[in-house]
């Protein structure tokens, strides 16, 4: 039993390649754990345990193999490109997401094996080779790295401390990557200058070097929330200003109504005293077509439309038939964040754009302008409906040609007969979506469902 003790202690604490891998095996199934938790925290990235134990599972083997297979740089960088792959794949973030996902993660490792390394080196005397060749250094050095990690995973968690991207500008996301890269490139020639002239580094340098570092980072991530914070605000504020033309619309239609209410009444009655029903229907279907235009402002809700960016949506095409005399009814039955769990909510605002787009045109063309717009929820079929149908003029329209490229019943226009071209795209990326056309002798309809 001594002798196994002795072995195994021989092996830890001297240079053994085969301890070192075995070592290195579960070391990177661990940091694969302690960064995707930090990440998905820090990114309020929504997931579930099949996807975590998925990720942790591929990426921690490949890790393995990159590190023990393929010489570096190649296999750090086969690593990291996987990385941001199968963080976009596994857990459906964009591109922008997963890429700042890896380079946090990385950063902070980064950040945090240079001054341990050099804390050993310089306080307790432990060479750069014994670090990275003797097994229990490197096991001792690791497990504090993944400790520092886990306890940043933690504070964030319990500080709520969430950077929200969805709002970030397209420009101000640019300009983050760019950023990250530079950062990136900063660290890895760090780690370099480390690695090769530790011996000869002053302590102090290396100090300032690590403390410049964290600033940059600190910086980075200050602004990036600044900004978003900003893009937030200034969504807010359109939202506020659609939603106060809103009231001041309900507020003038009210108070016609105050105003004229007697008047309405003594009309009613001239009817009535003339048993006149055929004129009375006429009357009463007027009168409720302006019922029906406050009953719809009042439907033009935040609290209703919960979602703000379809609430922006709605709101800005409502004004905008209601400039041209074109009536929308709107009807809410479900709560509208929940499109966001099946489906990039990006998407379906470019969805319901387009499609409100058509429906105000192609009644704005007829007699009677009405476009009904309906979202509701179908519990025995599994899926999200949002049915949108507009009176039209051309009753002769192909409904099997109208998502062709290019095909288009209005005028030649810029961009004209790309809009529905554009929805199939989308359909053709997601298999829980689908778009479904139909028409009648009244309403054109289209009715796009989202499964789960």
């Amino acid at each position: 039993m001594m002798e196994i003790l002795q072995t195994i202690w021989t092996a830890l604490t001297t240079e053994n390649e085969i301890a070192l891998n075995i070592i290195g095996f579960f070391s990177c199934f661990i940091d694969v754990s302690v960064n995707m938790f930090l990440f998905i925290t820090i990114f309020n990235i929504k997931t579930n345990s099949k996807s975590q134990i998925i990720y942790i599972a591929t990426m921690g083997l490949i890790a393995f193999l990159a590190r023990n297979f393929i010489q570096d740089p190649y296999g750090t960088f086969l690593n990291l490109t996987v990385g941001v792959l199968f963080i976009k794949i596994i857990f459906r973030t964009t591109w922008f997401k997963s890429f700042l996902s890896e380079f946090i993660s990385v950063a902070i490792i980064a950040i945090l094996e240079l001054f341990l390394q050099k804390f050993c080196l310089e306080i307790i005397h432990i060479s750069y080779r014994s670090i990275m060749f003797v097994p229990i250094y490197r096991l001792f050095l690791s497990l504090i790295v993944y400790l520092f990690v886990y306890l940043l995973y933690r504070i964030i968690k319990y500080c709520k401390f969430y950077i929200d991207l969805d709002n970030l500008p397209r420009k101000n996301k640019i300009l983050f990557i760019i950023n990250a890269i530079f950062g990136i490139v900063a660290v890895a020639t760090q780690i370099y200058l480390m690695a090769f002239y530790s011996s000869s580094t002053p302590i102090f340098i290396t100090i300032i070097t690590i403390l410049s570092l964290i600033a940059y980072f600190s910086i980075s991530i200050y602004s990036l929330l600044n900004t978003s914070k900003l893009a937030t605000t200034s969504q807010n504020l359109e939202e506020a200003q659609l939603y106060n033309k809103t009231l001041t619309l309900l507020h003038d239609g009210m108070r016609e109504f105050k105003h004229d209410f007697h008047n309405i009444i003594q009309g009613i009655g001239g009817y009535i005293e003339t048993n006149n029903m055929e004129g009375l229907k006429k009357y009463y279907s007027q009168l409720l077509k302006d019922c029906n235009r406050v009953n719809n402002l009042t439907a033009l809700n935040p609290g209703i439309i919960n979602n703000p960016a379809i609430y922006n949506i709605m709101a800005s095409k409502y004004h905008k038939a209601d400039e041209i005399g074109v009536q929308i009814n709107l009807g809410v039955f479900i709560d509208l964040n929940e499109i966001e769990k099946y489906m990039k909510i990006y998407e379906f605002t470019r969805i319901l754009g387009i499609l409100m787009d058509n429906a105000i045109e192609a009644s704005s063309e007829c007699e009677n302008k009405v476009v009904h717009v309906s979202f509701r929820k179908e519990e025995k079929r599994n899926r999200l409906v949002m049915v949108i149908e507009n009176t039209y003029a051309n009753k002769d329209i192909d409904i099997n040609r109208i998502f062709d490229k290019d095909f288009s019943t209005k005028s030649k226009k810029t961009n004209s007969g790309l809009g529905l071209w554009e929805i199939r795209q989308i359909l053709k990326k997601n298999n829980n979506l689908d778009l479904y056309t139909s028409k009648n002798e009244e309403y054109f309809i289209q009715e796009f469902a989202i499964y789960y």
